[in-house]
This record gives structure tokens, sequence and C-alpha cells, in this order.
């Protein structure tokens, strides 16, 4: 049996679970979405993160950025973002922080929220949606639960995955409230190509 020796040569380095990975990339994420790491860098940390085997390497990725007490990631969440828009596409990708609650207006456009790659720092979104002849769009993974059941639809289509359990514990449930008219919702997972736009 092989086991990983420290650099001091002291007791053996921790191996890393995958929680610590999902949290070191986490906390690149954030950073990213501050400002704290280049496109380049985030790449670059995300992929020896997802190698790492041992929990100092994970720690040396992540040594220059600032942590909570409990090593999660420091996110500054909003409790209220708006996305005001007519004619226009608005996108929230990777590393963005989700809040608590979002207000969309929207005419003649699409928003689309990539929760797949998004950080989470609360366990409910709500959003308050108020949109004619566009498209809203939801990215989302194991473990994201979207709730459209408050949503008025008028002339409009509701698209949303069969659901099936993973067993994965719920990280964060959305609440899709508001009304819709002349377009569409759309809820899909990265796989479909839908996270993959940019």
């Amino acid at each position: 049996m092989s086991v990983q020796p420290s650099p001091d040569g002291g007791m053996p380095a921790l191996r890393a679970s995958h929680t610590d990975r999902d949290r070191a990339v986490d906390l690149l994420s954030a950073a990213a979405g501050d400002g704290r790491l280049t496109p380049e860098e985030l790449d670059e940390r995300v992929g020896a993160a997802l190698t790492a085997r041992t929990q100092q390497e994970l720690a040396a990725l992540t040594a220059d950025l600032p942590t909570a007490v409990d090593g999660h990631p420091v996110v500054a969440a909003k409790d209220v973002v708006r996305i005001e828009q007519e004619g226009a596409s608005t996108r929230r990708g990777e590393g963005w922080v989700v809040p608590r609650r979002m207000e969309i207006r929207s005419a003649w456009g699409e928003v689309t929220l990539d929760l797949a790659r998004a950080v989470i720092a609360h366990d409910t979104l709500h959003i308050d949606l108020d949109m004619r002849a566009g498209a809203l769009r939801v990215v989302t993974r194991p473990g994201i639960v979207v709730d459209t059941d408050s949503l008025v639809t008028s002339y409009a289509e509701v698209k949303t995955p069969r659901s099936v359990d993973t067993g994965a514990p719920m990280e964060l449930r959305v609440e899709i409230a508001g009304a819709i008219s002349w377009g569409q919702v759309v809820v899909r997972t990265p796989g479909r190509g839908l996270g993959r736009r940019t």
C-alpha cells in the first residue's frame, strides 16, 4: 500500500475527498467572479483541484484567496438582483453568485441563468418574472430543483426535465413566479448543450 508522505517528512498528507475538491472549486469560482483570478488562472487551478490527491495540494491552490472561518468561500451574495431589458439578452455564467431573489423584467429578449456553474450561497432562489416575447433559460445540475407551479402563462411554453431521483441532496430550490406571455421557460442540464453557450 502506498501512502502519500508529507513534504516535510512528517505525518502523511491527508487525502482529499470529493467534497474537499468541490469546495475548492467553489472558492476558485467565487474568486474569479470577484476579479481575483483571470479566466486562464481559473481554468488552470480548477483543473489542478479536480485532480488533487491531498488536502495540502488543494490548500496550495487557494492559499492566496480569502476564506471563511469554516473553510468555505467568502461569498458576497446579494439579496436582490434586478434585470430590466428590452430587445436584449442577458446571461449569468460560470462563477456568478446566486442571490436570494431575482426580479426579471424582459421584453423581446432572453435571460440565461447558468446555475450548474454558479456559486450557491443560499438554499432558495425566488424569481419574480415579468416576460413578454422572450425566453428564460435555466441550466441546472443534480441537487437543484426548479418549481414553476406559481408561474402564470399566456401563449407561452414551460419546458422542465422529467423528475429523476439522482440521490443528490437538495442544494438549491428555485421558485419561479410571475407571468410570461408569448415566450418560453426552459429548464435544462448542461449536457444538452445549453450550458456550453458563451
